[in-house]
């Protein structure tokens, strides 16, 4: 689950990690308050009007703007607010600013150069490891160092016997090129960070920019947090953290079914019990001659709620031609399954396009003919390979 830069920046916090201070705003108002009391709280004059939402490069897409005084502050918060952000994670189509985060400036002037560097904690699938990944080469998109300058990224691999040792903290410092006060500070962040990562079953902690500030403080300038949806059964005020408004309204309904969906740009809709057979079910639709439009798991206990909830999900997609149902009976019975299926297909009313239905396992003959006598636009099948067939003559 992505949380907004604001809300990681308090998860960090409560870890004793430094940040950028900042009150969050929705309304032009909100943000003109909240510059005046990071003048007060933070002696802060300029102020930054950072866009909320769940992607990155904000600043190149007009996201992120400064603001030297009250007026600017009202004429940036209005110009992004509400505004449709495009940057390069979140496509064409960008994504609506509901929230801006009014924060202090902390770029001022001082005794030393300030620096920006690249951190984040995440795990390593090779080897089930949690690494710290880090560069000089802040505030530029990661993927850029790595193509360009790989010499730059280092590498901190964490043993999970022992956890993040001192030394190991030490050496990032180091090699950021960091000396005195700040090599101290270095180290106290890098060791809070990842005690927040660890502490909060995080997959990923991404901090772009780390700043040295001119007075040789080390703070989270940004912070992109990604908690583990698996773990957050054990972290309620996390999840309570959730902006469905930054997510697809097509996810947010499949995730309230209890339904595992990704969409897919194909042409034949696939509601599956199982991610193993989801996946060969989509590569039977290419065989067939198709494009599976989405994976669809509807879980091990499939009824006529679950199927229900899935085709009027498939049907909101208009490229659908045809939707493939591929259950195995082992935990359900087929003819429940098959049961469901046309119940559900009675309440939703005309389904717009052909349906083939293919259930094998517990009661698969029984289901069959239950779907075969039930009158309705739905092809039954057994075998896959019939299936597959009836999604090629149904697309012909």
């Amino acid at each position: 689950m992505n949380i907004h830069e604001y809300q990681g920046k308090e998860i960090l916090k409560s870890f004793g990690v430094a940040v950028q201070e900042g009150i969050v705003a929705d309304t032009v108002e909100q943000a003109v308050e909240a510059a005046k009391k990071m003048k007060t709280d933070y002696n802060s004059d300029w102020v930054v009007i950072k866009a909320q939402i769940h992607a990155g490069g904000r600043g190149k897409g007009g996201g992120v703007k400064l603001a030297k005084n009250l007026d600017e502050v009202k004429e940036r918060a209005t110009a992004i607010l509400g505004m449709q952000l495009v940057t390069p994670q979140t496509g064409p189509e960008g994504k609506k600013v509901n929230k801006i985060l009014v924060a202090q400036d902390v770029y001022y002037p001082g005794a030393s150069e300030t620096k920006e560097f690249y951190i984040s904690v995440l795990l390593n699938r090779a080897n089930g490891r949690n690494i710290i990944m880090y560069s000089t080469e802040g505030g530029m998109d990661i993927e850029e160092v790595a193509e360009h300058t790989p010499h730059l990224i280092f590498k901190e691999e964490i043993d999970p016997k022992v956890g993040l040792q001192g030394f190991q903290a030490r050496k990032i410092a180091f090699n950021l090129g960091l000396s005195g006060q700040a090599f101290k500070e270095m180290v106290k962040f890098v060791s809070a960070l990842y005690k927040a990562y660890d502490s909060t079953d995080s997959s990923m902690f991404e901090i772009n920019p780390v700043l040295k500030t001119s007075d040789d403080k080390i703070i989270a300038v940004d912070a992109k947090v990604d908690l583990d949806e698996n773990a957050l059964f054990r972290h309620p005020d996390y999840a309570a953290m959730r902006d469905k408004l930054e997510e697809d309204p097509t996810d947010v309904e499949a995730s309230e079914s209890n339904l595992n969906y990704v969409k897919l740009d194909g042409n034949v809709g696939c509601m599956v019990n199982g991610a193993g057979l989801a996946m060969a079910t989509m590569d039977i639709i290419k065989i067939a001659g198709g494009e599976p439009a989405n994976f669809l798991d509807v879980g091990g206990t499939a009824n006529a709620q679950t199927v229900k909830a899935g085709f009027n999900i498939i049907l909101k997609d208009p490229n659908v031609k045809a939707i493939l149902i591929n259950i195995f009976g082992g935990i359900v019975r087929c003819d429940r399954v098959a049961q469901g299926v046309i119940d559900a297909y009675k309440e939703i009313g005309d389904v717009p396009v052909p349906i083939i239905c293919r259930l094998q396992g517990t009661n698969a003959v029984e289901a069959k003919q239950l779907i075969d006598d039930s009158g309705l636009k739905v092809f039954s099948a057994i075998a896959l390979k019939d299936a597959a067939d009836l999604v090629t003559k149904v697309l012909a």
